[in-house]
């Protein structure tokens, strides 16, 4: 079946015209030279880099995929030259600072680079997903001596990084990590201790690998805060091999082009990465930085089941349509098409909050006014956990629904679409659950000052909209997450039941304002912009009401305050 083909002109037309990305890029003085010509010449290029030397390898990926043997783990055919080709032509350094060997350009056109590579080969894509965050944990917290040695490499990408955190009884909860790190007399580090589903953790891409591990001290406290973030690197600097040693790669789902290694560190030599006791804090800049990239994979992973179900359902004849008088694609019969459109109001609306997202975290890095750069960082606090966790939710659903179109066709392996479901159901798991991304929005994040703050954040999506259905939804939910705080006061538990039913409102309510962005500057006679806007507005909006009315039934049944403080 036919393979993804990147949609620059979407991409750019949400970029350029949805979001005008170039006008605020170029009042930052870091990107003064960043024009229009130059962001449709990076994802032109990109995109047929993408499509010709990416997308073709996906199936041998998911068929052959990596295979271990002796601890050595090869990665499928064309990897490989793949990967040099993609280091050697400057990709993996596009938004890295140029003193590190990077091209300095914004995060918004890496964020367009991952998307389109997601969906052309999730497999492969995993081994230079992880750079971008490696790289910048390193440059914000690592030593001079260790930014020296490694820091250009991963910022270019002739090396790869991993992220070394779980353990077999430490998933989620990252504080019960028992791996050890020892002190050495010459300020080194000998690190013990076997990490599991460690993406990239051994393959033969790159010349280096470089790992970085959560380790506790000898003397640290139990729990999160004991924890310290230590480099170890596959190869040291004078060519001898470090004792981390890959036990086996797990058998998959989906995923088969990523080698998923369980390693073993035996007494291995390394480095500590910033403050003993705050490895969390350094690691989560590599976590924040990825929770993006997981997002635009959901997006990615959606356009590509997409892409193929649409070209199935325009040659595919089965039946009449409504209306018809002779047999029909299925892409006239309704049912098919609320599927496809239903699907598109999803991509087009996640690449407008994926895009915006990126585009403010380039905002909060670069921008010379301080309180432009705080409201881009509350911006991605608020959306970056709702981005992940519902993209990524709709690429595995919205990627089953892609396969409906196809019927039986679609469970086979010969039309390619049984794939992307496959490799789009881990998204919803890793770089913190689903579930954890909806713990964080309402928990932590939102009730923390009783939803003062998400609240007035809210009032900033209306805009120009007041008095319209986006801002009746805006009140609605700002009125319902202040009876959340109040109920959560005499019910504890309570938010963390309905914590998923609010993110997936937040979703819905920010597709909502995506949505109004492209219909104010897309065509309106033109059926590519208005039957997805209106599939949206028919099948998704929708459910905004149905999880309010969840949460709003979970509120009346919390006990009151005074009930509970009753002798």
């Amino acid at each position: 079946m036919n393979t993804y083909q990147p949609p620059v002109a979407d991409m750019a037309f949400i970029l350029e015209t949805v979001l005008q990305a170039t006008p605020q890029l170029q009042a930052l003085p870091a990107f003064g030279e960043v024009d229009a010509d130059l962001v449709q010449q990076v994802l032109e290029e990109s995109g047929k880099f993408v499509g010709e030397v990416i997308a073709p390898l996906n199936r041998a990926g998911d068929a052959i995929g990596a295979q271990w043997k002796d601890g050595q783990v090869t990665m499928a055919p064309g990897f490989r030259d793949a990967y040099r080709a993609f280091w050697q032509a400057g990709w993996p350094a596009l938004s890295a600072a140029t003193e590190d060997g990077g091209q300095g350009l914004p995060a918004v056109l890496e964020a367009t680079l991952y998307e389109m590579l997601s969906a052309a080969n999730h497999g492969w894509t995993m081994a230079p997903g992880l750079l971008h965050g490696a790289y910048e944990c390193l440059k914000h917290h690592g030593s001079k001596a260790l930014k020296d040695q490694y820091l250009g490499k991963i910022a270019t990408g002739e090396w790869l990084a991993t992220m070394c955190l779980t353990e077999p009884h430490a998933g989620s909860d990252l504080g019960l990590a028992r791996t050890k790190a020892t002190p050495q007399a010459d300020g080194s580090y000998t690190l013990s201790g076997t990490k599991i589903f460690i993406s990239g953790g051994e393959h033969d891409l790159s010349d280096n690998i470089v790992h970085l591990v959560l380790a506790r001290l000898p003397d640290a406290p139990p729990g999160p805060k004991g924890l310290s973030l230590f480099l170890v690197p596959k190869f040291y600097p004078d060519g001898t091999r470090s004792d981390v040693h890959c036990e086996r790669i797990e058998e998959k789902m989906g995923l088969h082009g990523s080698p998923t290694c369980v390693m073993r560190f035996d007494e291995a030599k390394g480095w500590i990465i910033g403050e003993p006791g705050r490895g969390l804090n350094a690691m989560f800049v590599m976590m924040n930085a990825a929770r993006l990239h997981v997002a635009l994979q959901g997006v990615g992973l959606l356009d590509a089941a997409w892409q193929k179900a649409d070209a199935y359902a325009q040659e595919r004849r089965q039946m009449r349509a409504p209306g018809a008088k002779d047999t029909s694609v299925i892409a006239e019969h309704p049912a098919i098409r609320r599927i496809l459109d239903t699907q598109r109001a999803w991509i087009d609306g996640a690449r407008v909050l994926a895009y915006r997202t990126a585009l403010e975290l380039d905002m909060a890095k670069h921008h010379a006014d301080p309180a432009r750069r705080e409201a881009a960082l509350r911006w991605c606090s608020f959306v970056t956990p709702v981005i992940k966790a519902a993209f990524t939710h709709q690429a595995f659903y919205g990627g089953s629904e892609c396969l409906q179109v196809f019927g039986g066709h679609g469970y086979v392996s010969e039309w390619g679409i049984e794939q992307h479901v496959r490799d789009a159901r881990v998204a919803m798991i890793y770089e913190g659950t689903n579930e954890i991304q909806a713990i964080d929005l309402l928990v932590r994040k939102v009730l923390a000052d009783g939803g003062d703050g998400f609240c007035e954040w809210l009032d900033s999506l209306c805009g120009d909209d007041t008095g319209g259905a986006l801002t009746g939804h805006v009140r609605a939910l700002q009125g319902l997450t202040a009876r959340l705080a109040r109920a959560a006061q005499a019910d504890p538990a309570l938010p963390y039941w309905v914590a998923d039913d609010y993110l997936r409102a937040v979703a819905v309510l920010l597709l909502q304002w995506a949505w109004l962005q492209i219909g104010a500057r897309a065509p309106q006679d033109a059926p590519r912009w208005a039957n997805p806007a209106q599939a949206f507005a028919r099948w998704v909006l929708p459910v905004l009401g149905m999880r309010m009315a969840i949460m709003e039934a979970a509120c009346s049944r919390a006990p009151s305050r005074a009930s509970t403080t009753v002798a």
